[in-house]
This record gives C-alpha cells, structure tokens and sequence, in this order.
C-alpha cells in the first residue's frame, strides 16, 4: 500500500514540475495590421467587385468613382488648347508677313540710301521707309509679347487637365497592401464622398501577438528575439507557433483589463508585440500566450 501512495506521488510531482516547465510566460490576444481604404473623389460607385472574405493583392483595382464629369472638364480643356494654339498660329503667320515686308523695305532702304548719294532722291523718302521699318518691327515685338501671353495660356489649360487627370486616376480606388478584404461598407450604384471609408483592409499573413510582461520579466526579453507562442487546439492541447518579438513599450502602464482588486490597480506593465507567420489558423481577437524562456517548447 506504501509503494502505491509513492507511486502516485511521484508522478503527481512529475506532473507539477512538467506543468511549471509549461508554463506561459505572457498572454494576451492577436490583431492584425488593419487599414482603412477611403475614397479620394466623390461621386457614383460604378464598379465595387470586391467580396468580404476575398484576397486582394496589393495595387489591385478595389472600387471605381464615376469619371464622366471629368471627362468632360478635359474634352473642353482640349477644345480650349485648340482655339488657343490656332491663335498661336496666326500671330506667328501674322509675324512671317511682317518679317517679309521688313525685307522689301531694307532692299527699298538700300536703293534710295544710293540715290541720296547721287542727289536722285531726298532725305525724307529715306527716313520714310527707315520710320516704316520701325514701325514694322514694334508691330513684331508687340505679336511676340501677345504670343507670350497666349503661350501662358495654354500652361495654364494644360495644369488644369493634369489636374483632372490625376482626379481621374484617383477615382480608381487602389489597394494600398496585400491583404483580406473583412468588411465592406459600400456597393455598386452608391454615391460617396472623398475621405469616406469604402472596405477595411486586413494583412492576415502575420499577426501580431500583444502581450504585457512585468518589470521582473521585462530583463528577460529583447526586440528581435524568437519564442514560443501557443493556441488552444480544442482538444486540451496546443497550436505552436514560432513568433519574433518586434516592439517592447518604452513605458510602463497599468495593467490593461477591468481591475478587479485593488492590487492589481497598482502593478505596471509593459507591452511586448510579438509578430507570428499566420498559416491560416490564426484570427482577429484570438487569445494566445507566449513562452519567453530559452528551451521551451
């Protein structure tokens, strides 16, 4: 009878110390890097084909705003470059017969500058068609200065429709990460406006285990360290997961739950972001505990 309550015994302690060996260092509960995906114009949702639930690649088109008024902002803008480079054109044709006329007037001024040498022709028929020369070239100037200012025009229209061009391509709602698609707050057919939120956006691939040590552990983890995290399976037993520690808080804080008693109102923590390659089992909100100490399992 002695050996038996000896037996027992002894694997009653066994079971204690394999327990105290097992034992979490840490718990706490998983998140995922979430984002908000808003819109950047307001108008109709032409196209909304993104599902809850559905994967969606990074860059991937998510939603599509109405761009018909837009469209039409730059078809006008076109039509106005139009008429401005045709009147670009008539100064410059206006400029060549100008030019031409000057030439004829230096051959004139040429022939008579000879014939005031030879007492053929007067001073004043001379200064005429020098005065007629200068006029014609003010007359130049005074084109070059409105084609200046037309020119400045067409700048203006073409920052207008780059403008417009990059509202059109803001109207296609893009996705900003790779990632899953958890909720949806918009469909097909709606009107939205800038800044309103169209899906969230969740990067299941690594979570994020948030856990808070004391102070007596905080000596015992370093940012960049691997450790042990764990999941119940449902059948008494565990999931395991090899997790790298990515953030340990700078300050400590209270205790984060509803304080229960007044000790626990007085002891301080810090948090510790453990992240874990997801394979699929974890989720949003699931309870975790990590195991800190070298050798665990």
């Amino acid at each position: 009878m002695k050996t038996r309550l000896l037996i027992v015994f002894a694997a009653l302690l066994q079971a204690g110390c394999n327990n105290n060996t097992d034992k979490a260092d840490a718990f706490g509960n998983f998140e995922a890097t979430e984002i908000l995906v808003s819109a950047e114009t307001s108008g109709r949702i032409r196209q909304f084909a993104a599902a809850e639930g559905s994967g969606i690649d990074q860059g991937a088109e998510i939603a599509l705003i109405d761009t018909t008024l837009f469209h039409l902002q730059k078809a006008e803008i076109d039509a106005a470059v139009q008429s401005v480079r045709t009147r670009i054109s008539t100064i410059t044709s206006q400029n060549e017969i100008l030019t031409q006329q000057i030439e004829n007037l230096k051959v004139n001024i040429s022939r008579i500058e000879k014939m005031v040498k030879d007492d053929a022709a007067t001073i004043k028929q001379y200064d005429d068609l020098t005065g007629q020369q200068a006029v014609l070239l003010k007359q130049i100037a005074a084109n070059n200065t409105q084609k200046a200012s037309v020119a400045a025009e067409v700048s203006v229209l073409e920052s207008k429709k780059a403008t417009l061009n990059e509202q059109i391509r803001r109207s296609s709602v893009k996705c900003p990460i790779t990632g899953t698609i958890i909720e949806k707050y918009s469909e097909v057919g709606e009107i939205t406006a800038a800044g309103k939120p169209l899906v969230k956006i969740a990067d299941l691939s690594v979570m994020k285990l948030k856990v808070y040590v004391s102070g007596a552990q905080l000596g015992s983890v370093r940012t960049g360290m691997m450790c042990t995290v764990r999941t119940d399976n449902g059948t008494k037993g565990y999931n395991t997961f090899s997790g790298t520690i990515s953030y340990i808080s700078e300050k400590a804080e209270f205790t984060p739950k509803i304080i229960q008693t007044k000790e626990e109102r007085v002891i301080l923590v810090y948090a510790v972001n453990i992240d874990v390659k997801n394979n699929g089992i974890l989720k949003s909100g699931m309870p975790g505990e990590a195991i800190f100490s070298a050798g665990s399992n």
